[in-house]
């Protein structure tokens, strides 16, 4: 596999709470971490060992970082794909510059999993009022209206029951493309995450389990509550889809399934994804260690799970009225995790729970219990 020997450096792109479990797993497996990103005082940058702050634009800043480096990889899609491009020239870019791009827009995203026989809802990209029409003959009503580009935690999509709903939506935003997608009746979203090493390993956690509040993931949990058929199919098809990116990382696919059984496509993410969060305590290799694994060539870890385990976001609706104190946690078997933001405000994660049972639904019980027992108080006076 020709390693990347321990002590050297792996560039980050994107600075967020994925990237702060990136360096601090890469501290546990002996390697040093360079964040890129234009954010200053951001959750990756408390734990990195190297910081270089600067738009992805900036040629300069990032030549001088990917002569720093010796991998690059990435915590988010909303990279340009000339940034990751342009960083191949000094070191090796794991998911590469093709696998992002396609992830990074919806329709390519779509048009790949279809030309590949991957199934998927039906869609179409909208690109002005007049194409809305030939895209509404294609799903019918509902449909979802998704931006094409830059959309993740729900922003950016909105289900519309008829044309003229839709066509409300693009005249708001006429610069902007979207993706008319089939509203699919599901009976619950389930997600996979694979590894996939540079010798084409594999390596999977079994299906996880989504729960949504407001278009943003609450709960996830491991197993997911699906037949050993289904569940099989799910994994199957998420490495076969690993195999047509040719990656060398980590994805998350997202799947809806049907009422009827069938499991249809919904989303690809090259990189750790919040549904997984539950492996840091959950299994004896976490996801962000497993991308590092496969981004370094070293011999994937592995992931049979602990016990059932459920994750339970916190929000920053939580700190509404002051500080968030913990003491309600001790003792109870939940593990917490904040992300080291400085600001919360609704709908932004701040950090996640875990808790471990004898089954899934014992986690989810203690997890759930955990979150309910958080309140704020004042923040002391003088901040």
């Amino acid at each position: 596999m020709n390693p990347v020997p321990p002590n050297s450096v792996i560039g980050i792109l994107g600075s967020g709470q994925l990237g702060r479990f990136l360096c601090l797993a890469a501290r546990h497996l002996g390697y040093r971490t360079h964040v890129f990103s234009p954010e200053a005082d951001s959750p990756a940058a408390a734990v990195a060992d190297f910081q270089t702050v600067a738009e992805y634009s900036d040629w300069g800043a990032l030549e001088a970082f990917g002569r720093s480096v010796q991998v690059v990889t990435f915590e988010f899609e909303n990279v340009p794909r000339d940034c990751a491009a342009f960083l191949e020239k000094w070191a090796a870019v794991r998911p590469s510059p093709e696998a992002l791009h396609i992830a990074q827009h919806r329709a390519r995203e779509k048009a790949f999993l279809s030309q590949s026989g991957f199934q998927c809802a039906p869609y179409a990209l909208v690109t002005s009022s007049e194409s809305l029409v030939e895209a509404a003959a294609i799903t019918g009503f509902p449909a979802v209206l998704k931006t094409a580009g830059f959309g993740y935690d729900g922003k950016g999509q909105f289900r519309v029951g008829s044309l003229e709903d839709a066509e409300k939506v693009v005249r708001e935003q006429p610069s902007q493309d979207w993706v008319l997608e089939k509203w699919i009746e599901y009976e619950k979203e389930v997600s996979v995450l694979v590894a996939r090493a540079t010798d084409g390993t594999c390596a999977d956690w079994g299906a996880i389990e989504n729960q949504h509040h407001n278009q943003v993931l609450d709960l996830s949990f491991s197993p997911a509550r699906l037949s050993p058929e289904l569940a099989a199919r799910a994994l199957q098809t998420a490495r076969e889809i690993a195999g047509a990116l040719k990656l060398v990382g980590l994805l998350c696919v997202e799947f809806f399934v049907e009422k009827t059984g069938e499991l249809r496509v919904n989303e690809l993410a090259p990189r750790p994804h919040n549904s997984g969060h539950w492996t840091l305590e959950g299994a004896p290799t976490s996801q962000f260690e497993q991308q590092l694994r496969a981004i370094l060539g070293l011999e994937l870890g592995p992931t049979t799970p602990r016990q059932p385990t459920a994750m339970a976001n916190l929000m920053g609706d939580l700190w509404e009225d002051g500080e968030l104190f913990w003491e309600a946690l001790e003792g109870t078997g939940v593990s917490l995790h904040l992300y080291g933001k400085k600001s919360a405000r609704k709908g932004r994660k701040m950090g996640h729970l875990t808790a471990m049972g004898v089954s899934a639904e014992e986690a989810i019980q203690k997890v759930l219990k955990g979150r309910r027992s958080l309140s704020a108080r004042p923040a002391p006076s003088g901040r």
